[in-house]
């Protein structure tokens, strides 16, 4: 009895961490969205911003990826790498967007804030769009295009990379508990 009463603490205790952590990473990568200087982001473009971003993005979730698999709570590390990968993958499309529109003022149907960026984005990762904010130059389209077609690949290869690594370190873990020593 004592030890279910403290394997529940224990697993209230995780469950507790791991949306800390969460709110931490979004807290701070939403901070440094709003409070960093854009402007010397411009050199890069929107298409270098972008490719530079996905790059990151795909880094951060290969090094996630292997750090799941070797994990002890590979379920736990699982949802913390999405906690941070899904909050920067959509704060690099918002930078994109708001630098877009303050180098070019007709990409979109009006001039964007980080937060109309930020909403926007959202919108698109959502496939809502309400249209009250469109993309209007040929460049601003090509950029959506390519968020919707990431999105897509955030969501099918993305999420089951994860939680097939998760999978995978669940079971390593299983074996070693089964044959200890043997791994």
């Amino acid at each position: 009895m004592r030890d279910e009463v403290a394997e529940r603490r224990a697993r209230r205790r995780t469950l507790f961490g791991v949306l800390l952590r969460a709110a931490v990473s979004t807290t701070v990568l939403t901070a440094l969205y709003f409070l960093l200087p854009l402007d010397g982001l411009v050199p890069l473009g929107p298409v270098g911003m972008t490719t530079v971003g996905l790059l990151v993005v795909v880094a951060l979730m290969s090094w996630q990826v292997n750090r799941i698999m070797v994990s002890d709570r590979p379920v736990v590390r699982g949802a913390q790498a999405l906690t941070v990968t899904v909050p920067l993958f959509i704060l690099v499309f918002a930078t994109v967007y708001y630098v877009l529109a303050a180098q070019s003022a007709d990409s979109f149907g009006g001039p964007l804030t980080r937060v109309d960026a930020l909403y926007f984005t959202v919108t698109v990762l959502a496939t809502v769009g309400f249209g009250d904010i469109t993309a209007h130059s040929q460049l601003a389209r090509v950029l959506v295009t390519v968020q919707m077609l990431a999105n897509l690949g955030m969501l099918a290869i993305g999420v089951k990379l994860l939680t097939a690594a998760a999978r995978i370190g669940r079971d390593r873990r299983a074996a070693e508990a089964r044959h200890p020593g043997e791994a």
